[in-house]
């Protein structure tokens, strides 16, 4: 799915980096983390905007790009985060949260996280990732049930009496303003930009301009793919001393996708 990514990337000129798990596998390891179990690729939302016009017929058999608003006609949520779906996989023990919303998301998927522009002044940018946090918050009331016990106690009760707010919202809705907040300042020439579709415990992330634009290419396994060329940055802020490896005890997969038959 990577390579795909990369080839219609580099044939259309739609610039891409890795991220997150991926990204620390391509400078710590030369590719994937042995025990990681995801892929992660961010962008800009322009280039994101022409990745999802070309994806479609472009794609693979057996690639699908799926739009978190299509899930349910658009009335679930699972999060604001478009896929890659390889549908020639299915996970061997399908959990039911997922299965609820989806039965794509019990496949192998890329995650493309959108780059969006962020205000210079302190006071509005951190108005504006709470939005954000707030959105994603109402969103979750669209779920098929929260396990309070996945959440630290001081986030339970935000947690339980925002998604209780947002049931009474529609899912729909939700999609629109999310869009809509994270473009606000897209038009601006602003120095940072903010990962919009993050997960909100790292919307604390943020990157300079020419982190976003000065990219390169790096080996990963057995191909090259584009980095930033400042990927210390993220890596430090993600990870901290990220070239010193984990206990063993924490050398697991987080996702599950470990999981996954793969049929074709």
């Amino acid at each position: 799915m990577l390579k795909e990514i990369d080839r219609i990337s580099l044939k259309y000129r739609i610039p891409y980096m890795l991220d997150a798990g991926t990204l620390l596998g391509a400078v710590r390891h030369g590719g994937f983390i042995p025990w990681d179990d995801d892929v992660d690729i961010a962008m800009t939302r322009n280039a994101w905007e022409a990745f999802k016009k070309v994806a479609p017929r472009e794609l693979k058999e057996g690639m699908t790009l799926l739009l978190p608003d299509s899930l349910d006609g658009g009335r679930k949520f699972f999060d604001f985060t478009p896929r890659i779906i390889y549908e020639y996989s299915r996970r061997r023990k399908p959990d039911e949260g997922t299965a609820y919303y989806n039965e794509k998301l019990n496949k192998l998927w890329v995650d493309i996280f959108i780059l969006d522009r962020l205000p210079d002044n302190e006071a509005a940018a951190w108005a504006m990732k709470t939005r954000q946090k707030e959105l994603y918050l109402l969103a979750m009331g669209h779920r098929k049930g929260l396990d309070m016990k996945k959440y630290s106690v001081p986030l339970r009760l935000p947690v339980f009496f925002g998604a209780g707010a947002g049931k009474a919202v529609p899912m729909k809705g939700l999609f629109l303003s999310q869009d809509r907040s994270a473009k606000a300042w897209n038009r601006k020439k602003t120095a940072r930009w903010f990962y919009s579709n993050y997960q909100p415990d790292f919307l604390y992330v943020t990157l300079t301009d020419e982190c976003v634009k000065e990219l390169t290419r790096m080996p990963f396994e057995d191909t090259e793919l584009s980095v930033t060329q400042h990927y210390d940055d993220i890596l430090k802020a993600l990870y901290g001393d990220y070239m010193k490896l984990p206990p063993k005890e924490k050398r697991i997969p987080a996702h599950g996708s470990r999981e996954m038959e793969i049929y074709g």
